[in-house]
């Protein structure tokens, strides 16, 4: 039933990106490759890549108008979102985000942007994607884009504070209307919210 859900979205849509690998939550780099490799090769030309999570409110208006700013060149080598900084992998099986010391040997990793959430500038994309066929992949895909950045010599960039929310905010439309991102929200959730949000039957102080 599954299989044939796919594949009915699929001829509606054409929207639909395989490879041959288990989607799980240990495979999160693969996926995220994956959707390098496809810009890299159907969208050479883009100026932006924006790689989310399901579970995310996504303000691309605000991204676009006010982060990005289109009436400027894009901007290169460019990778913004909720920024890590001295942050190292766990050793203990206990926590799914385990990486034994023989995937990744240092002790910290390079500062990266939260998974559920980041930007990048096309042609950071296409780097980050051929870099990665050089290195050992780990299966944190955030701190694995971060190496990526470190290989490349090129540093994540700072976005004004609380852009990028990785942990979940109350729905508020005036001030989720200034966020980019926001984690936390299932699929039922924004269904729910974002019709309120595109209303704009409120006015917000400025």
């Amino acid at each position: 039933m599954r299989a044939l859900k796919l594949e009915e979205e699929s001829a509606l849509h054409h929207d639909i990106i395989q490879q041959d690998f288990l989607d799980t939550y240990n495979n999160l780099t693969l996926k995220t490759l994956m959707g390098m490799e496809w810009v890299s090769r159907h969208c050479p030309n883009a100026s932006y890549v924006v790689k989310a999570d399901s579970d995310v409110f996504l303000n691309v208006g605000y991204l676009v108008r006010d982060l990005l700013q289109p009436q400027l060149p894009p901007k290169k080598d460019y990778m913004t979102g909720y920024i890590y900084r001295n942050t190292g992998p766990l050793r203990s099986r206990a926590y799914k985000w385990y990486v034994p010391r023989e995937v990744y040997p240092n002790d910290t990793y390079p500062p990266y942007c939260s998974g559920p959430g980041y930007v990048l500038s096309g042609d950071l994309a296409r780097k980050v994607y051929r870099v990665a066929q050089t290195i050992r992949v780990i299966n944190m895909e955030d701190a694995f884009m971060g190496i990526c950045l470190y290989e490349l010599g090129i540093s994540v960039t700072d976005s004004p504070w609380g852009l990028f929310n990785v942990y979940r905010l109350a729905y508020d439309r005036c001030k989720f209307s200034k966020l980019v991102l926001v984690h936390r929200y299932r699929p039922a959730e924004l269904l729910r919210v974002w019709p309120d949000f595109q209303g704009g039957n409120k006015t917000c102080p400025s």
